[in-house]
């Protein structure tokens, strides 16, 4: 069983990004159009048009999009987080659209808590979208991620691409930004964004010929904000990453079946899994 530190004990010892600030602040801008690109990402890689009588399990639910969008697709949710300003956001969102809802339960907790992950029983969907190589311990959380899915039930997750020197040198920014002070903050967050934005303004005059083009068409990718994931990724630390068929072996061997997949393209952002439990594991194979 994997120990860790209690999230403010994390953040203070600065070996945590605070996920949850930054998603507290998406929720200004947080629309309904927004919100329908949501649901229409989440039955799209589901493969679904309706989640009606089925139950959906949030790990790290982080701003509560994707709580709400299920919820508003018909599923009866269980949000959790282990920021309890996530936890805050979710409550929000349900407060906002689904006010003193039997249907939609939001708490604190660790998916690196195997008896807590145990104690949710089994869901149809288990969705953990970018949220699993932040825990400091991403095969632990793989692992615990697979516990409350049903036989037949579906497990949808995204992982950070493993790019070698790319990612080393990623990981060095995220983990010097989490211990700078807020001054440091600033500047790490200003230089980077600044150089990024450079090279995307490029990109896109010279592919396109639209110089905003990534600007206004981010929102049509799962309704969020460009401006809030950048400061995610910059900040985002602890941070694993994985191979693909790291991946496809880790859940074949845990009795998952790959029914979708979407991949960033080599490139430097999370590819994205949807895998069916076919079987129950041969428990010999499940150690790594």
């Amino acid at each position: 069983m994997v120990e860790s530190m209690s999230h403010a004990a994390e953040v203070e010892s600065g070996k945590r990004f605070e996920f949850g600030k930054n998603w507290s602040r998406f929720l200004s801008v947080l629309n309904d159009e927004r919100i329908a690109e949501a649901e229409l990402s989440l039955a799209k890689m589901l493969g679904i048009k309706t989640l009606e009588g089925k139950t959906f399990l949030d790990i790290g639910s982080g701003s509560g999009l994707f709580s709400l969008a299920a919820r508003r697709l018909g599923a009866t949710v269980h949000s959790f987080d282990f920021d309890p300003s996530s936890v805050a956001c979710t409550t929000e969102l349900r407060r906002r659209y689904f006010t003193d809802d039997s249907r939609w339960i939001v708490q604190e907790g660790s998916v690196l808590d195997e008896a807590f992950m145990r104690s949710l029983g089994t869901f149809d969907v288990v969705y953990s979208w970018g949220v699993l190589h932040h825990t400091g311990s991403m095969w632990q959380a793989l692992t615990n991620a697979t516990l409350p899915t049903k036989l037949g039930g579906t497990l949808f997750i995204a992982i950070y691409n493993e790019q070698g020197r790319r990612t080393r040198r990623a990981t060095r920014i995220k983990k010097a930004y989490v211990a700078a002070p807020k001054a440091g903050k600033f500047l790490i967050a200003s230089a980077y964004i600044g150089a990024w934005a450079t090279r995307q303004l490029a990109i896109d005059v010279v592919r396109v010929q639209n110089p905003t083009a990534v600007y206004r068409g981010y929102k049509k990718s799962r309704g969020m904000s460009l401006w809030y994931d950048l400061i995610d990724w910059i900040g985002g630390y602890p941070f694993e990453t994985a191979k693909p068929e790291e991946i496809f072996e880790f859940f074949r061997e845990r009795g998952f079946d790959l029914s979708n997949l979407v991949t960033c393209g080599g490139g430097h952002g999370c590819n994205e899994y949807v895998f069916v439990k076919s079987r129950t594991p041969d428990q010999s194979l499940t150690s790594r």
